[in-house]
């Protein structure tokens, strides 16, 4: 009999370097855009991951905490076991070679971050913990003997039969390949590369989340893309990202004249972020600019704290330490993404998602600072747990076929940033949702941004990050997620159900 198939695992960032080292010692082909830490917004992450390990903390006061960010959103099931696996997915980043800061005593120094009720955003290298952990957990892929990498290759659609997954079709340097496998494990990050204004790496498209959406796989709460509230507006492409650390340091948001105007906002500049980010973006269309001033709280301190986010601003002309910092919103993270379990399984037989690119319940409308590396973690460890469970499949027949060029996001970045930005109205939703039609049949970004326009459009209220002038409150009672599938390039609205877990 021959030997069952690789698990295939799309993507390269956190999310996707957990599950294949957790599927060990089940073969793993992990392929991956480019080099490992190259082109993934986990080597980004400036910030650090959340986790209640410091004293007074607890997972019940986190959950509370990401509860009340996510504006009526989260599934009270998935924060619960996400969050509770953040102490055992520090200690397994730590067992991986990962080195976290400390503190004089020897424990893990802990950073303040908006929304959070305590300190518990675990970092290193100060300000680049993204890259740390990319670091170690690539060298530790690189040693294990059940993982072949697949650098530059750049996964363009699931094959399926009868339902359920049998392949993909990969763009290689040596042309379009078919790789067999039925069990794949879409990794592949975010869409801010969608908007002109943007903190993600420009490859970051939601290339995974066409792949799914193509494949019948349901999608959930699109819609919901947090805008980060401080990138460092400098003129550079993408914008860099100043984080929200800054702020937990007592960092103030400014206008020209030097007057703060987030006194009047609870939590003023620690405020969650979709709010800080609506407060900025009121200020910009009012004719101000804004910066972040760092001056009084750290000063000549900043650069021992925030070391790479000093070269940043270095490079852009500004010394942080003596100037206040300009700064915009910019599309930082998407909530949505192809609907998951508690196993992070999809709706599609054979296929699992975590990181970014899947909507698992925990962020709701708008995610807590630093919790993405920490879902990417848990996640990424519990699909592993659950694909092991499973009994190996024997290869299944491939319906080879062809997949079509990508599609440039070029001509989708005006549009959304112009139509689905922090503030949006049915007119330009309508308008954003017209142009992208016609693109979406053959370009990735295009049906992805279409995928979002329209889910803006469906939920008319305002809850989280998804701002809409023309209905500026909640809808009354309980939130309700978008679902949708793609069906003859014609997106449906589905009930709750439909993406209950499988044999759960």
């Amino acid at each position: 009999m021959s030997k069952p198939d690789p698990v295939l695992v799309v993507g390269a960032g956190l999310g996707g370097l957990v599950a294949a080292l957790s599927l060990a010692p089940r073969p793993v082909i992990l392929l991956a855009s480019a080099k490992i830490g190259e082109g993934a917004a986990s080597a980004w992450a400036q910030g650090g991951i959340a986790a209640a390990v410091g004293p007074g903390d607890s997972a019940k006061l986190h959950a509370g905490d990401t509860i009340a960010a996510g504006d009526g959103l989260c599934d009270p099931e998935a924060v619960a076991r996400i969050i509770g696996g953040g102490p055992g997915a520090i200690a397994a980043l730590r067992a991986w070679g990962v080195e976290f800061d400390l503190d004089a005593a020897g424990n893990l120094a802990l950073g303040l971050e908006a929304a959070h009720s305590h300190r518990r955003i675990v970092h290193a290298g100060g300000d680049a913990s993204g890259r740390e952990v990319v670091r170690a957990l690539g060298a530790q892929v690189a040693a294990c003997s059940h993982i072949e990498l697949r650098p530059n290759h750049t996964a363009r659609r699931i094959l399926t039969r009868d339902g359920e997954v049998s392949g993909l079709v990969v763009d290689t340097p040596h042309g379009q390949f078919v790789v067999p496998g039925r069990q794949v494990v879409i990794a592949t990050g975010g869409v801010g590369g969608l908007f002109l204004s943007t903190t993600n790496p420009l490859t970051a498209t939601g290339s995974g989340l066409a792949l799914a959406a193509r494949a019948g796989a349901v999608m959930a709460d699109m819609e919901f893309v947090q805008f980060h509230p401080t990138a460092l507006a400098v003129g550079i492409d993408p914008m860099p990202l100043v984080s929200e650390a800054v702020r937990g340091e007592a960092a103030i948001l400014v206008d020209e004249t030097g007057e703060r105007f987030m006194t009047e906002v609870p939590q003023q500049e620690l405020a969650p972020r979709d709010v800080v980010s609506r407060n900025v973006w009121r200020q910009l269309m009012a004719g101000h600019q804004v910066y972040l001033d760092a001056r009084a709280c750290l000063g000549p301190r900043f650069a021992v704290r925030f070391p790479a986010i000093t070269a940043l601003c270095q490079a852009g002309g500004i010394d942080p330490a003596s100037q206040p910092i300009p700064i915009r919103p910019a599309a930082h993270y998407h909530m949505g993404g192809i609907a998951t379990d508690q196993h992070g399984r999809t709706s599609l037989p054979g296929l699992w998602a975590c990181g970014e690119a899947a909507c698992t319940g925990l962020h709701g409308a708008n995610r807590l600072a630093s919790n993405s590396l920490l879902e990417a973690a848990v996640v990424g460890r519990a699909v592993a747990e659950d694909i092991l469970q499973q009994e190996q499949p024997r290869r299944l027949p491939v319906l080879v076929q062809d997949a079509p060029p990508a599609g440039n996001a070029r001509e989708v970045r005006s549009i959304m940033e112009r139509y689905v930005g922090v503030l949006r109205e049915q007119a330009g939703l309508l308008t954003a949702v017209e142009k992208l039609a016609p693109l979406a049949q053959h370009s990735d970004p295009a049906l992805v941004g279409w995928m979002i326009a329209a889910a803006a459009l469906a939920r008319e209220e305002s809850r989280g990050a998804h701002a809409r002038t023309d209905f500026p409150a909640h809808l009354p009672g309980p939130a309700q997620r978008n679902l949708l599938r793609l069906d003859d390039m014609q997106l449906r609205f589905l009930p709750p159900s439909i993406v209950q877990a499988r044999g759960a």
